[in-house]
Formats: C-alpha cells, sequence, structure tokens
C-alpha cells in the first residue's frame, strides 16, 4: 500500500491523470480503484475521479493500492466444481453468484481463490496476476465452464485460440417470449457512457465508448410455457462484455431474471438469478494437438 502526498503543478487535469502523471508505476485501474474506495483527498476534501485538480493542489493518498498489492489470496474454504482436470488443463463448472477472480486487493471469495487453494502454481499462470492462469471470464450471475491453464506454455497457446476466435463457446439461455427460429445477431456493442458496466447498441448512443462488433447465433430448444419463456441454445463467435445478455435484449428475446437487461419484467416467474449458463467450448488442446470439447451440466435450479 502507498501512502503519500504530493502537490500538482501545471495545468488543470482530471484527478486519476494527475496521479498518472506523478505516480507512472501506478496502472490507471489501480488509480480508479483507489479514488473511488476514497483512499484520495484534493486539499483534505474527499474527490472522485473526474474531479479537476488545479495548479498547487495537494492530493493525499492513503492506503492506496499498488502493484505489489495485486496477490491472490489461496482460500480453502470455497469448494470447486471440476469437470475435467489433465497435466496442463482445468475445467470448472462456476456456480452463479461466484466472482471468477478478484477485482480489487484483498478480494478473497471467487473461483481463482479457491483454484489457487488447490493448485498453488497457478499463482504464476497468465498475464495477470488477480487470474490464476483463468483463460476467460464469465459473468458472476452466469453459471458454466470456465477454463484454466495449469502451465504458461498452456496459456498462452490457448490465450492464441480466444483471440483468434477460434474457440467455440456454447450457452444455454431462458428467454422472455416464445422464440420460434432460429437467427444470427450482429451488433456494434459498446459501454454506456453514463451507467458503467452497462452494454448498449452503439448505433443509439453517439458517445458510448470502445465499440465493438458482437456476433452471436441462436437456436429454440423447447417452450416453457409455464414461464411464457424459450430455451434457446446460443453460441458466441466474439467475446464482448454482456454480449448474450445485451444482443437478446435487443432482438427482442432478454434473458429472464436479467434485471439489467430487462428480462425481470412480465410473467416469466419468479428465479434465483439471470438464466444464462456456459455450457461447453470446443478448442485445440496444446498437448495433443486434438479438437476438444468440454462441458459442465446446468444446475439443478436451471429450467430445462
Amino acid at each position: 500500500m502507498l501512502s503519500l502526498s504530493f502537490t500538482h503543478n501545471g495545468p488543470d487535469a482530471r484527478l486519476d491523470a494527475a496521479i498518472a502523471r506523478h505516480l507512472p508505476q501506478l496502472p490507471r485501474a489501480l488509480i480508479r480503484r483507489g479514488i473511488a474506495g476514497g483512499l484520495a483527498t484534493r486539499n483534505h476534501r474527499a474527490v472522485a475521479k473526474g474531479d479537476r485538480c488545479h495548479d498547487g493542489d495537494l492530493i493525499t493518498l492513503q492506503n492506496f493500492p499498488e502493484p505489489a498489492d495485486l496477490v491472490v489470496q489461496p482460500n480453502p474454504g470455497i469448494a470447486v466444481d471440476v469437470v475435467r482436470e489433465d497435466e496442463i488443463l482445468l475445467a470448472f463448472n462456476k456456480p452463479a453468484g461466484l466472482h471468477c477472480h478478484p477485482n480489487a486487493p484483498g478480494e478473497c471469495d471467487t473461483l481463482a481463490n479457491a483454484a489457487l487453494a488447490r493448485w498453488p502454481q497457478l499463482a504464476n499462470i497468465g498475464d495477470s496476476p488477480l487470474m490464476c492462469g483463468i483463460l476467460h471470464r464469465i459473468d458472476i450471475g452466469t453459471s458454466g465452464l470456465v477454463l484454466a491453464a495449469k502451465t504458461q506454455a498452456a496459456y498462452d497457446h490457448l490465450r492464441a485460440q480466444f483471440a483468434a476466435r477460434a474457440v467455440r463457446k456454447i450457452y444455454l439461455a431462458v428467454v422472455r417470449g416464445n422464440v420460434r427460429a432460429p437467427a444470427t445477431l450482429q451488433h456494434t456493442l459498446a459501454h454506456h457512457p453514463d451507467k458503467p458496466g452497462h452494454i448498449v447498441d452503439a448505433k443509439q448512443w453517439w458517445n458510448a465508448r470502445h465499440p465493438m462488433l458482437a456476433t452471436t447465433a441462436y437456436r429454440p430448444l423447447r417452450a416453457l410455457p409455464e414461464r411464457d419463456a424459450t430455451l434457446l441454445e446460443v453460441t458466441i463467435f466474439t467475446g464482448v462484455t454482456h454480449q448474450i445478455r445485451c444482443q437478446l435484449a435487443l432482438a427482442g428475446f432478454p434473458i429472464v431474471g436479467d434485471e439489467r437487461y430487462g428480462g425481470a419484467r412480465g410473467t416469466a416467474g419468479s428465479l434465483p438469478r439471470h438464466m444464462l449458463h456456459a455450457l461447453s467450448a470446443e478448442f485445440i488442446h496444446p498437448a495433443t494437438g486434438r479438437v476438444t470439447t468440454i462441458a459442465a451440466p446446468p444446475p439443478p435450479d436451471f429450467p430445462m
């Protein structure tokens, strides 16, 4: 943790930019986290990341996170459901309600914390100290398959496949309404300019941030008339944040239980979370060179 004070010299700047200029070794994500946690003041007053600093302002950081604090603590108290393990690969069936990895120093109730307690060698695997070899993420409210690598070589091999969109990922989703035919959706998605963590159609928001092309295909598996809903098989060809949730909502079929994207309204019935499950992934196994498919069965709360 870092504790210090400095005087901002020069033209006006946003607080996070002023801190980054004075302490270039701090990643912007850590700076934003520290400010959001109330660990920075300007002239002894509380601030937000967008506040402006003026020449001569006194900036004080107290117990501010720094890169050395990005260490995952093992947590043996969290059970892990392993659907496959070999010499270089792990596949977990993550329950809904569990984060894949910590988002800040000190968090210890995630899949990464649990995995590290059982496989200590994961601590140094990957390109982020908080990932512990985990190759991809799914939302906290989404259940299902999460892959992790046990060696750096396997991690690099599989991450290259993810980057090349060569990993075929299939989900199950329960959506509102009666879906009768398969379809493929393509949108340019972006971060909402005013709502952190909310994804929108970039064509509808001129000031949306970081536009990304998203392609999703779905086909109905069966109707769920008692919930006014349909069970879909969903295949994604890109890896945009909240891609399935946002695109299905834009198509008029929001996921049941998804409050963020409109799935909590209507007569779909009471469900404990948004009904999205990462079912399987198909990829080239780094050790064998063979096409490999790993599946994670849906939990009991998932309508089938």
